[in-house]
């Protein structure tokens, strides 16, 4: 169950699926999420990004990758941070659990995140680098007993970090 953490520009990384850290209405905004819409194809994406809005903090829905080299775009909506006294934890474990298992039905071998809510949402990036590491391995470890998703055994996943001061 490899985890790797790499400095690199998630639109470029030639993977099954990428993981769009998005908002709970699938528009496009600024940082990765901005990134990703102009990498795949803005009107294209935004047209399937419209067929799947909304969804909640936590879930997770695909789309095609359009012009990534990636086959899939995987959005999940990051919680806020208020605090951390407000479940941001839980649902930020969830949007790496639901990501993951998606991608597993998807049939992906391989998955770029990037570090789901660190930036405009304002989780502190050193606390959900240690929540996407442990839910990561932890989610990656579960499928190994778990009916509903098939094993994970070669999923390669790798956490991307794109500028910030976060050291990796």
């Amino acid at each position: 169950m490899p985890l790797q953490l790499v400095r690199r520009d998630i639109t470029t990384m030639r993977v099954d699926a990428i993981v769009n850290a998005a908002n709970t209405r699938l528009l496009m905004g600024g940082g990765v999420c901005g990134a990703i819409f102009r990498a795949a194809g803005e009107r294209q994406l935004r047209e399937a990004c419209d067929r799947l809005s909304p969804i909640r903090t936590g879930d997770a829905v695909a789309t095609p990758g359009f012009g990534l080299p990636a086959q899939y775009v995987i959005h999940t909506a990051g919680p806020i941070w208020h605090g951390g006294g407000h479940g941001e934890e839980e649902l930020l474990r969830a949007c790496y659990r639901n990501s993951l298992a998606l991608a597993v039905r998807l049939g992906c071998a391989s998955v770029a995140f990037p570090l789901i809510s660190g930036g405009i949402y304002g989780y502190p990036k050193d606390e959900a680098m240690r929540v996407a590491e442990d839910e990561i391995r932890r989610s990656l470890a579960g499928w190994r007993s778990d009916d509903d998703v098939e094993p994970a055994d070669g999923l390669g996943v790798w956490l991307c970090l794109f500028g910030g001061s976060t050291t990796i």
